[in-house]
């Protein structure tokens, strides 16, 4: 049935399906979330193992390789990377991306339990979760009150703040970073100690069996039944240093005889500092399927009631991707509407008539809305890729239109009525339009389905761009010739042809006649523009153009928080040199805004430091990149630091891993290749995992001396570990109060943690009594690794180089070239991660998604002109739009990235387009009308080429906005598609119009050839007819 003709008879019903399917695009938009990038689960799982005070290299040998070893026996494993540094151990297993991400986290699980019994009995039971890359914090906030101190303002974060920002829906967690934890302290006087000859564990172990609530049975009084409880409890620290408490040979003292008993808080390991002044940060993150949009706004009103009911705290907003998110779908927004405009002032411009304009424009909001039914129902959100593939269609979605009311506008010419031109216009144009609709759907269909991770996120984009192409479709059909036959006028006055439709009818004759020097110049062209690709920098995902960037400082191993402190305050001077920075928020060991959400959480570290800068806004500052550069030359010889400059997560640096079984041919590989690596022009800064030596303290037991005092190495160790840190967490004895528990830690105060002398002199439990440290063990100074990299169960060592100004293909590449890669010793090996890995991933597939594009075009056209050759012509235009493409991108300085090539897979579909409309008039008029070939092909010239003109500046029209990156928001990726675009839609329109006739002509001598010779018939009239069904 002609839906066409259905819908001119039947305007109400037609009419009534668009009020329908309207109401409901738009309560799907509703109820659709707005994210910036989609949520994506990834079979990645995180093992988290905690041994407080354990050195990597004895994690590495306990624990590390035993669980890697469990896990490597999982099925889909692709890659386990672990991270070691002081007192933990933090293994990611990323599986293959078809296993369910539940099912991975259940084997992990399963492994990790099966070694559990050989891992240290110490080991705190390691936590295995899936990596959440929606939990990455959102928002982040520094609060200062000139009314409550540190411990008190910490509190109010842990307590009050994070159960009322919790209650807000969409939020995931909240996190503190910096402040201090309150904690009683019990500093034991050493020469007392030793006078009693009690050690700190003894101290430590009674205090924890004295102090304590234990249920004690059940009794029956007075015909009923009651539980019995032990109640040992103190409620503060007075109460506490008077307690007496047994000792090892039974005796018995007074707490504060031996030690001096503080309500104080714990040492401090990480701080908070906005513009140099000390603050307490928190950080917001949202949870799974959350929109970014309506937590931030969320969390906006929680903290507007909060300031409301304490005045005197003061918030500020530090690092904030909420703002990012909604800029984004601001302008994207904003692009569909300029991009929209634009195109129908195109069709205004060519057809002169307000009518027939209005009914180019309805196809438009038609298309996309109800696009939102299906997105919906597929459970996509609005996001950066959504609203990409959205605002990439915006020129598709008029073109049918105007290819309908162009034909049905010539129909008027001829004097027909309005209806009887309508009917006529859309019949003869159905199959073109249909093919055309078709073959776009093949190109983006086949993206959804790509592999790996970057088919995560195209799935989003092929379905939206396939669902609204689809829409135009029913619009060019159902709704485009209805309204044409009622609102249209007949025309009487007769066509005046434009100027340039006779030049380019010589041109076009020209070529006919020429067809070899034609052909060649095409194929001149195409080979010029594959010339074209190695002169491009290519690269995965362009670097952005946002408000924040981050500085990571790294000071050397063993440096306090005071050190840290200073270089912070030595590199924001020099931050704040080159300009262009509003704010200034600094957190020191902790915080994960902005951070890489790969690199898994280690313990709080304060030798490092991560500065957020906050910069001006994107029109009153140079480029991003620029001001990282300026960072860089800054910040390079600030003393004793290593410095890194980027987000974590961004994609502006290009790692280069090194792995092996040997320690040290890698750790002597890595020295040979960070010295080449820094010749290379034109990059920023390198960064290297290899590991620094740490300074650390060696306890060395005499075996025979130990042996006969009955001293084992676990006595001597805990001893040590009390005396100095305190005992493991789970083992402390707890101050309960109304809202929390506050741990009582027992150990040497400060000063005696400065001297050797004093701890050797510390008592050890032995057969006999107590015996002196010193007695059975020396104390040297020793050095060990600070972190140790594990990759695939090898050493590894990472060294991430920071791209500058060029593309990750070239550093790529430049990497190879040296002379230090070329000379690796055999037990080394060069691994790719990271981009570089997703970018080779990328690259395949792709190729492959354009290959089935092509395929289906091919099977789509052949399908719906009953032909196998004439679909070749069609295809012929394919190669010549690459050209445009490079040259596009070469002059706007774009890289040939993940955008470009999204943009590439537009362009085949739209360059088929053009041709279909040719090819198919020229078979309709030999067909048809009896005309001979060359008639045919000028015919088909001279009736199409508005069409296709007006289709492909309708086209450029609305992705003009994007390629020129107009609006507030970061255009930086989408950009260069829009660019590839529209040069790819000028060169093929062009060169459609002039090469696909003599193309068409080179086929069907074939055509006639193969009729000829291999079916052995004579010459038929309508040779092409008949075969073209």
């Amino acid at each position: 049935m002609n839906l066409s003709a259905w819908s001119i008879r039947n305007p109400i019903p037609a009419a009534m399906l668009f009020v329908l399917l309207t109401f409901a695009g738009l309560l799907s938009f509703r109820a659709m979330k707005v994210q910036n990038f989609p949520d994506m689960d990834l079979p990645v799982v995180m093992v988290t193992a905690v041994l407080p005070g354990a050195a990597p290299g004895q994690l590495e040998s306990d624990v590390v390789r035993k669980i890697e070893n469990a896990i490597a026996t999982t099925q889909g494993l692709k890659h386990i990377t672990s991270t070691l540094v002081d007192g933990s151990a933090t293994i990611a297993a990323e599986y293959r991306l078809e296993k369910p991400v539940q099912e991975a986290v259940d084997d992990v699980r399963s492994a990790v339990s099966r070694v559990r019994a050989d891992l240290p009995a110490d080991l705190r039971d390691p936590i295995v979760a899936k990596l959440e890359l929606s939990s990455q914090p959102v928002q982040a906030y520094a609060i200062a009150s000139d009314r409550w101190d540190d411990e008190a303002l910490s509190w109010f974060v842990d307590d009050t703040l994070t159960r009322r920002l919790l209650a807000v829906p969409g939020v995931g967690g909240v996190g503190r970073v910096g402040g201090v934890t309150r904690q009683v302290q019990v500093a034991l006087d050493p020469l007392r100690l030793q006078a009693l000859n009690a050690t700190a564990a003894d101290v430590s172990r009674q205090l924890r069996q004295v102090q304590l609530e234990s249920a004690g049975g059940r009794v029956d009084l007075g015909g009923a039944e009651q539980p019995v409880r032990t109640i040992a409890t103190v409620q503060t620290a007075q109460e506490l240093a008077a307690m007496d408490i047994a000792l090892s040979d039974g005796r018995r003292v007074r707490l504060d005889q031996v030690a001096t008993v503080t309500d104080t808080i714990a040492e401090p390991r990480s701080a908070a500092l906005l513009d140099g002044r000390s603050v307490i940060g928190f950080e917001v993150s949202r949870s799974r399927g959350a929109s970014e949009v309506e937590v931030g706004a969320g969390v906006q009103r929680a903290l507007a009631q909060l300031q409301a009911d304490f005045p005197h705290l003061q918030l500020t907003r530090t690092v904030d991707f909420v703002d990012i998110a909604q800029d984004e779908y601001d302008s994207s927004m904003k692009l569909l509407y300029e991009g929209g405009l634009l195109a129908v002032v195109v069709v205004w411009l060519f057809l002169r008539d307000w009518r027939a304009t209005i009914v180019s424009a309805v196809a438009l909001p038609l298309s996309v809305i109800p696009a939102f039914i299906g997105m919906h129902w597929l459970g996509f959100s609005v996001n950066i890729i959504t609203l990409l593939a959205l605002s990439l269609v915006v020129g598709i979605l008029v073109d049918d239109a105007i290819v309908e009311v162009e034909n049905i506008v010539r129909h008027l010419r001829m004097g027909k009525t309005p209806y009887q031109a309508a009917m006529e216009a859309a019949d003869e144009i159905g199959l073109a339009v249909i093919a055309t609709t078709f073959t776009l759907i093949a190109v983006f269909l086949p993206t959804a389905f790509m592999a790996g991770i970057p088919g995560r996120f195209f799935k989003q984009f092929g379905w939206t761009a396939a669902l609204a192409v689809f829409a135009s479709l029913v619009v060019a059909r159902a709704l485009t010739p209805m309204m044409a036959a009622y609102i249209m006028k007949p025309l009487v006055a007769a066509e005046r042809e434009p100027r340039w439709l006779a030049l380019y009818m010589r041109a076009s004759g020209w070529c006919l006649r020429h067809r070899l020097r034609t052909l060649l110049g095409a194929l001149l062209f195409f080979a010029g523009s594959l010339a074209l690709i190695p002169l491009l920098p290519s690269g995965f995902i362009p670097a952005d153009d946002n408000q924040q960037t981050q500085v990571t400082l790294e000071l050397p191993p063993g440096s306090l928080l005071a050190d840290t402190r200073a270089a912070v305050a030595q590199a924001s001077e020099r931050v704040a040199r080159v300009g262009y920075v509003q704010s200034i928020y600094t957190a020191i060991g902790g915080g994960s805004a902005g951070a890489d959400p790969f690199a898994g959480s280690g313990a709080a570290d304060p030798r490092k430091a991560t500065l957020t800068l906050r910069m001006a806004p994107r029109g009153q500052r140079p480029l991003k990149q620029e001001i990282e550069r300026r960072l860089r030359a800054e910040l390079a010889d600030l003393p004793g630091v290593r410095v890194k400059i980027g987000l974590g997560g961004s994609n502006d640096k290009y790692v280069l891993a090194l792995a092996s079984e040997d320690p040290q041919a890698l750790a002597d590989a890595a020295r040979a290749v960070e010295r080449d690596l820094r010749t290379i022009p034109g990059i920023g800064n390198v960064g290297s995992s290899a590991s620094l030596v740490r300074p650390e303290i060696a306890v060395r037991p005499d075996f025979a001396r130990a042996a006969d005092l009955g001293v084992t190495t676990s006595a001597i160790a805990e001893t040590l570990r009390v005396a100095t840190v305190g005992d493991y967490e789970q083992y402390l004895p707890k101050l309960n109060l109304a809202q929390r528990q506050v741990p009582i830690v027992v150990r040497l105060p400060d000063a005696a943690r400065e001297d050797l002398s004093v701890l050797a002199r510390l008592a050890v439990p032995g057969s006999r009594g107590p015996v002196r440290l010193g007695e059975v063990a020396s104390l040297e100074l020793a050095g060990g690794p600070a972190v140790i990299g594990r990759y695939d169960r090898a050493r590894n060592v990472n060294f991430e180089i920071e791209l500058g100004e060029r593309g990750l293909g070239e550093v790529t590449e430049a990497v190879r070239q040296l002379p230090a890669m070329a000379g690796l010793p055999p037990s080394v090996r060069p691994i790719d991660v990271g981009d570089a890995e997703m970018m080779g991933e990328l690259f395949t597939s792709f190729g492959l998604a354009m290959l089935t594009g092509v395929l289906c075009i091919y099977l789509v056209l052949v399908l719906l002109f009953k032909d196998f050759l004439q679909p070749v012509t069609i295809l012929a235009a394919l190669p010549l739009s690459l050209g445009g493409a490079f040259v596009g991108l070469l002059l706007a300085g774009k890289s040939f990235s993940m955008p470009s090539l999204i943009g590439l897979i537009m362009l085949m579909g739209i360059a088929t387009k053009n041709s279909i409309l040719l090819v198919e008039y020229a078979i309709v008029a030999r067909r048809d009308h009896g005309m001979g070939r060359l008639d045919a092909l000028l015919d088909a010239c001279h009736k199409r080429a508005r069409p296709i003109i007006m289709t492909t500046l309708a086209m450029g029209a609305g992705m003009l906005p994007i390629a020129l990156a107009w609006g507030g928001a970061d255009m930086s990726f989408r950009s260069p598609m829009a660019v590839a675009v529209i040069g790819g839609l000028i060169t093929s329109t062009v060169l459609s119009l002039l090469v696909v006739p003599a193309v068409f002509t080179y086929i069907d001598d074939l055509a006639q050839w193969f009729h000829r010779k291999v079916l052995r018939r004579g010459p038929q009239g309508t040779r092409v007819g008949e075969t073209a069904g």
